[in-house]
């Protein structure tokens, strides 16, 4: 007996909207495969729902109810749209090379790309015809990609996002500013993929930012990286999408032997967002450590979930989050430690932190430790729960007025998960983002 598949109106439209979307943007023979077998898994599998566990809380089915497709380009926004949205990125100024996305596309005039040997910087629609090996080998086929609705989803309309490689043995000593902007507010699908590789002996800092106006669309950004041994890659994200967006984000990591990852998610806009982190060690002595904060009120909701997979001996992880909840917001976090049979030796912790500023906001953990060798250190913590009383009382008394006093004691909060960042500047203007939401909140 055949049974039909029950569609949900965002399911048929992006499905319907693909052939039309392949003939618009040609791509070469092994982009177009990635293409289709993104296609072939979001057809298959649909939209992310309840019923799908590690979607329990954070019902996308459910929540896209329109026709999400990716939009034809846009005209230009009118004058200083673009300027006024890139200034509220926290990192404005600080960094020699910048990738600017405007509704998905390059913006050649926006960004600022010098040249330095060994560092390659370019956009995916640029691609040359004949792809270099380090980015057919790694778009589309690191750890975890794919495997998700969303990133199929991604991969299947995949036309442009920024290519980072650094040369083996170099450090590029400034970061590498990825602005993605949103202009248009009509109901639509906004893509970015992002690929990031760093030979053997290479460290990289990238900051990447996610704003938009008004308006009811969808942001699809999916990141892949592939550090080589030795390698360093740091990579800050802030999120403060328009207040009526969806944000979806995968990160793909895999570190090779010695290799170190500092990664950390700020997120802070969008009615919705869900944030995927998935890092797998591929070679022995890897460090990877992925924090972040979210600082939500109203309605929002924020989800993020990661894997981080030991699959090989004497490798180290650490994560750490620190939400902030007001009104009737909800944050959700939700962290896998995998340890393979033979990865003996790991060292893994996780922490959440949920500080609830409401009665009505709402906290989800659920840490996870699925550990099949038997010489590790892991473990993990979870804890929500309101200002405390006593902490209150301690700086009331010395004649601090409460408004303040809360103030700071949630600073103080949401500070612990910035401090792992070792970039003095960067650490400080997150800082002070933190110190904006709280102003505003009063």
């Amino acid at each position: 007996m055949n049974v039909a598949v029950q569609r949900t109106r965002a399911e048929a439209a992006l499905i319907d909207a693909f052939p039309a979307f392949k003939a618009q943007h040609p791509a070469p023979d092994w982009l177009a495969r990635r293409r289709d077998e993104g296609y072939s898994r979001f057809a298959a599998t649909g939209l992310p729902h309840r019923r799908i566990e590690e979607w329990k809380w954070t019902d996308l089915r459910r929540h896209l109810g329109g026709a999400y497709v990716p939009a034809p380009a846009s005209p230009e926004p009118g004058a200083g749209v673009v300027e006024a949205l890139m200034a509220l990125s926290p990192f404005t100024g600080m960094a020699a090379a910048r990738l600017v996305f405007v509704d998905g596309r390059f913006d050649a005039q926006r960004s600022e790309l010098p040249s330095v040997a060994g560092l390659t910087l370019m956009n995916l629609a640029e691609l040359p015809a004949e792809a270099p090996a380090w980015l057919t080998e790694t778009l589309g086929r690191l750890y975890g990609p794919d495997a998700d609705p969303i990133a199929a989803l991604n991969s299947a309309f995949l036309s442009d996002g920024a290519v980072l490689h650094v040369a083996a043995g170099l450090t590029v000593e400034t970061p590498v500013d990825v602005i993605s902007v949103v202009t248009d507010g009509s109901p639509h699908m906004n893509l970015l993929r992002n690929v990031i590789v760093l030979e053997e002996g290479a460290a990289l800092t990238v900051i990447e930012t996610h704003v938009g106006g008004p308006g009811d669309y969808v942001a699809n950004a999916v990141t892949e990286a592939r550090i080589g041994a030795d390698a360093r890659l740091t990579r800050v994200k802030v999120q403060e999408e328009g207040a009526e967006a969806v944000h979806l984000s995968n990160l793909n990591v895999e570190l090779g032997e010695g290799a170190v990852l500092r990664e950390f998610t700020a997120s802070l806009g969008a009615r919705l967002s869900r944030n995927q982190v998935f890092v797998k060690f591929r070679g022995e002595g890897g460090d990877a450590s992925v924090a972040g904060s979210y600082m939500l009120a109203n309605k929002q909701h924020c989800d993020t979930t990661l894997v981080v997979n030991h699959a090989v001996p004497n490798c180290v992880s650490r994560e750490l989050f620190k939400v902030v909840l007001d009104d009737q917001s909800h944050g959700v976090f939700q962290g896998k430690l995998i340890v393979e049979q033979y990865a003996q030796k790991s060292d893994a912790k996780q922490q959440s932190h949920g500080l609830l500023l409401s009665e009505t906001a709402e906290f989800d953990a659920k840490p996870e430790l699925e550990i099949f060798a038997d010489d590790v250190v892991c473990g993990h913590g979870a804890t929500a729960g309101q200002i405390d009383e006593t902490l209150m009382f301690y700086l009331m008394a010395r004649g601090i007025p409460e408004a303040q006093a809360k103030s700071l004691l949630i600073a103080a909060f949401v500070q612990e998960a910035f401090d792992g960042i070792e970039n003095d500047d960067i650490r400080e203007r997150l800082t002070g983002l933190a110190e904006g939401w709280l102003e505003r909140r009063g």
